[in-house]
């Protein structure tokens, strides 16, 4: 509008009989501004606005904010929200434009998804109103310094709460195994009857009544697990935006939950150069709360793991066999010899399982058409890569250690297939 009457002015110095118009219109403008201005800034109130925001955001995840906008003024106005999303995002050119009827209230939302812990600090949320006039904007501000804790992925674990107990487990790939061998506890001793297992005649008890005396027993319970974590630099990989450290963290988050409904016991710990963020192997009603305050306190510098501290920690800290699920990575088996004799170590007095990752970002150039000399290199030594997470995994089954060679968005999933699958051979 300002272009066009600089516009007009120009042609008045052609055309001396515009002069006069021009200047007419120039008072309509101002005389239409001081109206824009009054009606907008005579009522002191003329919105209310307020963001709301989950009480902590899950890492990884889609965790949703609605900003809820009053309309106070007696007409119809257009508004234009900025919102000072927290600095983590990057988000530079955020903007949202409604219009909203008098004295209504209307909500609008989006989505944010961090890929880090820790704490998020929203700025102000700005709203900007107009008339239907449109000459001016009033701004307002609304809750600065809004801060939101963002913890390991919650919302996977509500996904999975059930998922250990439910009748359509086929649909996330876990499969019903059938359970073998004796892996109970002993309950008590019993005069035999017919149908009772004769491999459990207790032949003292036997002479002492001179009858045929059985030992009964019962399924084992609240078995101890842990899940160690290496926070070394092997753990910093990203993919889509979240390194392997925090696949790891959401996935102990919610395989504790899971073994905690199975009635064992759940500890934690993780270690680079010592080991450290531990939470005691215990059945409590407080025991998932502990461990996701210790995950979300977990930090790092991603120094390179020293193995034989995790070794001699669990030798001096963990006197009952347990299920010990390590989550790391191994790139080459240089790198996994060099760590084998400590897991081999952990293995004899413990059932050890290895999880560790494949490099998603392989298979694209493995299934990748080739055309040049470079591409095929490239495709060869990608294989050669894949090649090898088998052999590791291989190796480790040489020695009793079990595996998981997973990608890190199946990560929870494989996890806790394979707890599922110990649980129902009774290996532990």
């Amino acid at each position: 509008m300002l272009l066009g009457i600089i516009g007009l002015f120009v042609c008045a110095f052609i055309f001396p009989n515009l002069y006069n118009a021009v200047w007419f219109i120039v008072l309509i403008l101002v005389t239409f501004l001081g109206l824009d201005i009054l009606i907008l800034y005579l009522t002191k109130k003329g919105i209310e606005a307020e963001r709301k925001t989950p009480e902590k955001l899950s890492n990884g995840d889609l965790n949703p904010v609605t900003i809820t906008i009053k309309n106070h003024y007696t007409f119809k106005i257009s508004v234009k929200i900025i919102d000072e999303i927290p600095f983590q995002f990057q988000v530079r050119d955020f903007k949202i434009e409604k219009t909203i009827k008098a004295s209504e209230q209307k909500e609008v939302g989006y989505d944010l998804r961090p890929t880090e812990r820790g704490e998020y600090y929203f700025g102000y949320l700005n709203v900007y109103v107009s008339s239907p006039l449109k000459l001016i904007s009033r701004r307002f501000s609304f809750g600065k310094d809004q801060m939101v804790p963002t913890y390991p992925s919650y919302i996977q674990l509500r996904k999975y709460d059930l998922l250990a107990f439910s009748n359509n487990l086929f649909q996330y790939g876990i499969k019903k195994i059938r359970r073998i061998g004796h892996t109970m506890e002993f309950e008590q001793i019993k005069e035999y009857v017919q149908g009772d297992d004769l491999r459990t005649l207790n032949w003292k008890a036997t002479a002492k009544k001179n009858a045929l005396m059985v030992n009964q027993f019962q399924d084992e319970k609240s078995q101890s697990v842990y899940m160690a974590i290496d926070k070394g630099r092997v753990m910093q990989m990203p993919f889509e935006g979240l390194s392997l450290l925090d696949y790891a963290i959401n996935s102990t988050l919610v395989l504790s939950n899971v073994i905690l409904k199975k009635q064992d016991k759940a500890g934690i710990f993780s270690f680079s150069k010592k080991v450290e963020n531990r939470v005691f192997a215990e059945k409590r009603s407080s025991q998932m709360q502990k461990i996701l305050e210790t995950l979300y306190n977990i930090k790092t510098d991603f120094f390179e793991s020293d193995y034989s501290r995790l070794y001699v920690d669990i030798k001096k800290n963990i006197n009952q066999r347990s299920l010990i699920i390590l989550y790391t990575n191994f790139e080459t088996m240089d790198g996994l010899n060099r760590q084998l004799p400590y897991l081999k170590g952990i293995a004899k007095n413990h059932l050890l399982v290895v999880v560790f990752f494949s490099n998603t970002e392989l298979n694209a150039i493995i299934n990748k058409k080739t055309d040049t000399i470079q591409e095929i290199y490239d495709k060869v030594i990608a294989e050669k890569f894949m090649f090898e997470k088998r052999l590791i995994a291989n190796e480790l089954k040489k020695y009793g250690i079990h595996s998981v060679l997973t990608q890190p968005e199946n990560l929870t999933l494989d996890a806790i297939n394979k707890y599922l699958e110990i649980k129902a051979r009774g290996i532990l």
